[in-house]
């Protein structure tokens, strides 16, 4: 191991998420402080962690279409058109809820595919097809059910969104958390048994396990929160939200793609150079197809998930959310020039975006100042970004 290079490059650590997980950190004890004690709740925690999934399952996604050098405006208004529809096909025409999820899901693809064709075949750019869709689509979930709120009622559907009977329970959160941890220790034991078995140079045992204590300590201590928070009237804890739960799988899917995929090294490499890409075999257009395939069942995921937590379809589901999910991708470490970005670090945008606004919700900051706010922060985090790759050369 080179000895010359700081201890945290040594050792794997992503300096750039380290610093997003102080800022996290400090958002959260200031307002903490600022709101008498109720930020860091266990109330408080376990409705900031399931309003963030919604946000946070899209935004893994995006984290890859941004990669590839493209855009999606249009997130939010396609996750509100198929909401609304899912709703309308329980409610008013009498669906289950598995057939109105799958229907909404072929209608999400055919937005999705019918655009990255556009993108991928006509070559028209991603930002100006989105652009349109952004419009169109938020007129189309008005009128699939002539702008009307159509609820739903079915009860295990309603658990996917969190809410009363929503939690996995104390039980199955404190396994699960013990889980995550082992599961962390043996890649690292599996990581350095790899760089053993090809002579490459490690770091002392004691301190790569030292290294371990933090995150697990977070894991334990999410846990904790979770199992913390009971309703009143209910005998037991709720436990890890289920959309929380449905938001880890989606990150931990999403980063097995990137890592362990031919599909997830073609999506850097054309974000990284294109016509390289294309020129050493990688099929552009269809990675681009299949990527806005990818983020049409994510999309139809974070609908469900919407529409359940909130008991309803509405037509301004998902209003203005295309801002939160790429300021969640760019503040996670995702270069808008693309061919750079983390599936981990979109979670921690997300995190500190949805912890921004609902810290400012509790202040009672006006609406008009927190939009000033959130806008500044992600031009903060562009530019940072830029200063960042600057100062370390990394692309």
């Amino acid at each position: 191991m080179n000895q010359t290079l700081p201890v945290w490059r040594r050792v794997g650590i992503d300096l750039r998420l380290l610093l997003m997980c102080v800022l996290l950190a400090a958002l959260g004890i200031g307002f903490h402080i600022l709101s008498g004690g109720v930020f860091l709740s266990p109330e408080n925690l376990y409705n900031v962690a399931q309003q963030t999934a919604v946000v946070g399952i899209v935004s893994t996604v995006m984290v890859l279409i941004i990669v590839a050098r493209h855009i999606d405006l249009s997130v939010g208004s396609v996750m509100g058109f198929v909401g609304v529809l899912i709703a309308y096909l329980q409610y008013t025409s009498g669906w289950s809820w598995q057939t109105a999820c799958l229907a909404g899901l072929a209608v999400a693809l055919l937005v999705s595919i019918y655009q990255g064709w556009l993108t991928a075949v006509l070559g028209v750019p991603s930002f100006v097809v989105t652009l349109g869709g952004l419009m169109s689509f938020r007129g189309a979930a008005f009128l699939v059910a002539d702008g009307k709120t159509q609820p739903v009622n079915d009860e295990f559907f309603q658990r996917l969104g969190g809410g009363y009977d929503g939690g996995i329970g104390t039980t199955w959160t404190w396994l699960l958390a013990a889980f995550v941890a082992v599961v962390l220790v043996a890649r690292m034991l599996q990581r350095r048994r790899t760089r053993l078995r090809h002579g490459m140079p490690v770091e002392s045992l004691a301190l790569e396990m030292a290294l371990l204590v933090v995150p697990i300590a977070v894991v334990f201590a999410f846990a904790w929160v979770m199992n913390s928070y009971q309703i009143s009237g209910k005998d037991a804890a709720q436990g890890l939200p289920i959309p929380v739960l449905i938001w880890a799988v989606v990150a931990v899917v999403l980063s097995f793609i990137v890592h362990r995929t031919r599909f997830g090294r073609y999506v850097f490499a054309m974000g990284g150079n294109p016509d390289a890409a294309a020129l050493v075999g990688i099929p552009v257009k269809r990675v681009t197809l299949m990527l806005f395939a990818l983020l049409a069942v994510l999309v139809t995921v974070a609908a469900i998930v919407s529409i359940a937590r909130l008991n309803a379809g509405t037509n301004s589901l998902g209003t203005g959310m295309e801002l939160y999910v790429i300021a969640a991708a760019v503040i996670g470490g995702t270069a808008l020039a693309g061919g750079s970005g983390s599936i981990f670090g979109s979670v921690l945008g997300a995190l500190i975006m949805q912890s921004l606004d609902s810290g400012m919700l509790l202040l009672d900051v006006p609406i008009g100042r927190r939009m000033v706010i959130i806008g500044q922060v992600l031009i903060a985090a562009v530019v940072f970004d830029v200063l960042y790759r600057r100062k370390f050369g990394e692309n």
